[in-house]
């Protein structure tokens, strides 16, 4: 059950906009999209504390917390746009793993089944399971495709001889069937894991994986065309599950896993943007954010802002789809930002 507010921390909505009750469908089901909280940093392996990412990253920012946020390039308000609500936190207890699974992956199911586009603030990044999961059920199961940011692949078998952990969630995916091997894309990859086993699994899972060296020598842009094509072959949907390591952590110390050498926060934010904009997406995560390791906020600042570009491009891509009139290319303040064309 999601409680309305915070589940750590005084009550506040993602930067003002209107709290909604899960419970009561009228209070949400007319939104374009929802937030939803997740505290839950049971399945972290090294630094704990991003069960208080969702708070976290619903109250940085240095404007008024009025529930307004005009995009400055795409011409779109997106949390007004979208009519977005909080849903508050799904109460996640860390010490009961598979309840918690089980009372989020329902909260994400009942948002998805009302066409309502759930994003999801984390806590670690054992929720991707539940919430790719609840996305499927309404998306079809194995008709959504992932697109991953991150450091870390997550494809461990088990962690500390649990079947849960943020170190597992793509490899239950998969197996489970909620989401095939072949469109699991994974962007920002580095570091010193996995082990050989579990690379051999993946490559029978035919999963695609970008590690940091090949978005440098191809470019980003070229590494997200080729995501996208894939991303869009024979699947209906695609959920983002954006982990903030993905960042070099020069940029985001505040997490539980800092890998050195990842994207710059401006890669990460276009990245988002361009996906929103492009593509049909059906639910969006954002976790591993850590205040307890975090400096002058400046995590949780992009996290915030991650959620907000994602907003922003699903509004816009709205409006286009809508044939509503937007700003052309040419305009001063969309020249050389906008990847679509029209």
């Amino acid at each position: 059950m999601a409680r309305i507010g915070n589940l750590y921390g005084p009550d506040a909505t993602f930067l003002g906009i209107p709290a909604a009750n899960l419970d009561d469908p009228s209070s949400w089901t007319g939104s374009g999209a929802v937030i939803l909280g997740a505290p839950f940093d049971g399945g972290t392996s090294h630094r704990a504390g991003c069960r208080f990412g969702p708070q976290a990253i619903r109250i940085t920012d240095y404007l008024p917390h009025d529930g307004m946020r005009p995009h400055l390039a795409l011409d779109v308000d997106p949390l007004i746009d979208l009519g977005v609500v909080d849903l508050g936190d799904v109460e996640m207890p860390s010490g009961e793993t598979e309840q918690s699974l089980a009372a989020l992956e329902d909260a994400v199911r009942t948002v998805a089944a009302e066409g309502v586009i759930p994003i999801i603030l984390g806590g670690d990044h054992t929720i991707a399971l539940p919430d790719v999961t609840g996305v499927a059920h309404t998306v079809g199961w194995g008709r959504v495709s992932v697109i991953h940011f991150d450091a870390h692949a997550d494809t461990a078998d088990m962690q500390f001889s649990s079947l849960y952990g943020h170190g597992t969630p793509m490899r239950r995916l998969i197996e489970s069937g909620a989401c095939r091997g072949d469109r699991f894309l994974q962007v920002g990859l580095r570091g010193y894991w996995p082990e050989p086993e579990t690379l051999s699994w993946m490559a029978e899972q035919q999963m695609r994986s970008f590690e940091m060296t090949e978005i440098v020598e191809k470019g980003l842009d070229a590494v997200l065309d080729e995501a996208m094509a894939l991303a869009l072959t024979d699947c209906d949907a695609v959920f983002l599950s954006i982990d903030v390591d993905v960042v070099d952590p020069g940029s985001a110390p505040g997490t539980g896993t800092p890998e050195p050498g990842g994207l710059s926060s401006r890669q990460l934010l276009d990245a988002v943007r361009r996906l929103t904009m492009e593509l049909p997406v059906a639910g969006l995560d954002v976790v591993e954010v850590s205040p307890p390791y975090d400096h002058a906020e400046v995590t949780a600042y992009l996290a915030n802002r991650v959620v907000l570009e994602a907003l922003s491009g699903i509004a816009w891509r709205r409006r286009m789809l809508a044939g509503e009139a937007m700003r052309q290319p040419g305009d001063p303040l969309l020249e050389g930002r906008r990847p679509l064309g029209s």
